[in-house]
């Protein structure tokens, strides 16, 4: 970690009288507050010094909230605001805004993080205050010193394929914006493996096995917990098998990749390119795919594209993003039911693809505006990596019917 950083502030958007956007089941200063306090944690995990703005429903002024802002690290550079707020307005996906002083570093890695695991992204960008380009257009940019503040929109909550996705996947965000904040702040990066839970305030060893459906005798024997008492950000293990499916291994003690390899019938090095892995650790409680469903070669023609289901993906943002129905979706795959599978192999409606060539200047953010098409889409097509492009490179580009 740079010597010369501070620290993160983690701000709650709204509360308090303050609710925010509501709608389709999600009340913003709730779920805003679920995910300040859930990367906080995660920070103290990773040894990174952060504070929050507020640990409760509490109203809290403009002034008021960046006053308490830079009274935990000061306004310096050194100091990064992550400040969480929920979307709305018919839109969907999300959206990272960054200070007219800032570089786009860290809101492209968070972008990207998120892309990672299958979360659209609309934009990354600066927003200025209409009857003055020079200033930020947000106060929490405007106002804060010379700190580096971030604002992510993670969702729309009047959008009902936005606000479901938002219910059920938020921590995946939150863990992503985490991922982000570990590499651009140079910490190792360990993730929160499948099989645990975060211990929140207010959590007991009783709500925790409510929410698990798991005894609390049995959570203390996982955990070799002598009594009852927890600590807020304590990890404990809330499953030996996490409910999933036949593509999926759980590790266990003893496990190897070699061993898992063995047991399905896949080489090592497989079985790290399908999930992502950079090394051979594992950890107990880890989620692994161990198969990829395939598509027989007879089936596939020129009418059709191969679509690999990514985390988030429903049938009908996939039957939305190929133009195509729900039904029509079931019937090419043979679907009976609407449950999909993350790695799972869909046939598509072949859509018309055309070449770009990377120019001196030009951002995955800028392609995608000028092409009428999303970063998403540019990533996904070309398997992208990083969002670093090179003069001369040739991207593919979907083509918009």
């Amino acid at each position: 970690m740079n010597d010369k950083f501070k620290g993160v502030v983690i701000d709650a958007g709204h509360g308090g009288a303050d609710s925010g956007a509501v709608g389709n089941g999600i009340v913003e200063k709730e779920l805003n507050l679920k995910i300040a306090t859930y990367i906080h944690n995660r920070l103290d995990e990773l040894g990174i010094p952060n504070q929050l703005v507020r640990i409760s429903d509490e109203t809290l002024e403009p002034k008021d909230r960046v006053n308490r802002i830079l009274s935990y690290y000061g306004n310096g550079d050194d100091v990064i605001v992550l400040s969480n707020h929920i979307n709305a307005g018919g839109g969907e996906g999300a959206e990272i805004i960054y200070a007219l002083r800032n570089s786009d570093e860290l809101s492209r890695l968070i972008a990207f993080e998120l892309m990672n695991i299958g979360r659209n992204v609309r934009k990354y960008y600066q927003r200025r205050y209409p009857n003055d380009y020079s200033r930020d257009y947000y106060f929490i940019h405007r106002n804060t010193g010379n700190t580096q503040p971030v604002l992510v929109e993670y969702g729309f909550l009047d959008n009902i394929n936005d606000a479901n996705l938002l219910k059920s996947n938020w921590r995946d965000y939150a863990e992503a914006v985490v991922k982000a904040l570990a590499s651009y702040l140079g910490v190792n990066y360990n993730n929160n493996e499948a099989g645990s839970y975060i211990v929140q305030k207010g959590d007991s060893l009783w709500s925790i096995s409510k929410k698990f459906g798991i005894s609390v005798d049995r959570l203390k024997e996982l955990n070799n917990l002598s009594s009852n008492l927890l600590s807020i950000g304590q990890k404990i293990l809330v499953s030996e098998d996490v409910p999933v499916d036949d593509n999926y291994y759980i590790v266990k003690a003893g496990d190897t990749l070699y061993s898992i390899a063995a047991r399905y019938g896949i080489g090592v090095n497989k079985l790290k390119d399908i999930n992502n892995l950079n090394s051979n650790v594992l950890s107990v409680g880890q989620k692994l795919l161990v198969k990829e469903d395939e598509i027989p070669e007879e089936v596939i023609d020129d009418n059709y594209d191969i679509y690999v289901v990514q985390k988030g993906d429903s049938l009908y943002s996939i039957a939305a993003k190929y133009n195509t129905s729900v039904n029509n979706l079931k019937e090419i795959n043979n679907l009976s039911g609407n449950l999909l599978n993350i790695g799972m192999k869909l046939l598509v409606p072949q859509s018309e693809k055309s070449y770009y060539v990377v120019k001196a200047g030009d951002t995955l953010y800028g392609i995608a505006k000028n092409n009428n098409i999303t970063v998403t889409e540019i990533v996904n097509l070309n398997n992208l990596k990083s969002a670093n492009l090179s003069i001369g490179q040739e991207l593919l580009l979907p083509v918009n019917k």
